[in-house]
């Protein structure tokens, strides 16, 4: 059985709180949630994550706010080393989903998954399943709808999301659109107890986008491989955005 996280230890990096946790101490704090009748709100960063959180006050204050922030970048734990502060365990999200999926069918969690382009999401779950055939989907919807608050779309995936009733609510928009959107609904997501951004993950599990070539993933350099597959998309994100984001480490740390 699974140890819950008790007395996390958060690592501050440019004014955003990361939590010292395993992908296994993760999952068993959600098992604890859910079995505790409590609800959590769980973001990850990333380097990206972090410079957007920089220039964007209320982006800070909501991952500041979230039950859990979890680093999912060799970037992020680099800075927490570079700033001498506690190390970190870094887990991809890419990664996770798949983990995610063994943990809640062991354990007969149910899921619903919120993002992507029509479709996608539907050919994640289904490749999910084919895995691990006891997994519970709660539900599927697409991410092309009218995000803003009150809308009717809005409306109507907010209450199509509470009658599911799910256990734990995925969400993939993006940075920083995921994380407003939550920001904005959570309070009214009475019917989910936990939910969680994961960015690009239904494109990655259905097998629309790959991840690049192993080599560079499972070394840390999952940033390198990504701009391999996306670089009209992802060069600025990285050829700016990476170094940006050291020079800004680098500033936090002669600051102290």
């Amino acid at each position: 059985m699974e140890e819950a996280v008790r007395g996390k230890e958060r690592v501050e990096i440019l004014g955003v709180g990361v939590d010292r946790m395993s992908a296994d101490e993760l999952r068993a704090e959600m098992l604890r949630v859910v079995r505790g009748g409590e609800r959590a709100l769980i973001m990850h960063v990333n380097a990206h994550a972090l410079n957007l959180a920089y220039c964007r006050p209320w982006l800070r204050e909501t991952l500041n706010r979230a039950d859990v922030v979890f680093c999912d970048g060799a970037g992020v734990a680099l800075a927490a080393r570079m700033l001498g502060r506690p190390s970190l365990e870094r887990f991809t999200h890419a990664d996770e989903m798949w983990r995610l999926a063994e943990f809640a069918e062991k354990h007969g969690l149910s899921l619903f998954f919120l993002g992507a382009l029509p479709g996608v999401a539907e050919r994640a779950a289904a490749r999910l399943r084919e895995r691990y055939p006891g997994l519970k989907v709660a539900g599927v919807r697409h991410g092309y709808f009218d995000k803003s608050a009150e809308s009717p779309e809005n409306e109507a995936v907010v209450a199509e999301i509470n009658a599911a009733k799910p256990n734990i609510l995925v969400v993939g928009f993006g940075m920083p659109i995921q994380e407003l959107w939550l920001k904005e609904n959570w309070d009214r997501l009475r019917g989910v107890d936990v939910a969680m951004t994961l960015g690009a993950i239904f494109d990655y599990v259905s097998g629309e986008l790959k991840r690049g070539p192993r080599l560079l993933v499972n070394n840390g350099l999952e940033s390198v491989a990504r701009l391999i597959v996306e670089p009209r998309r992802l060069w600025r994100r990285y050829v700016v955005g990476n170094p940006l984001f050291l020079l800004r480490v680098l500033k936090q740390r002669f600051a102290r």
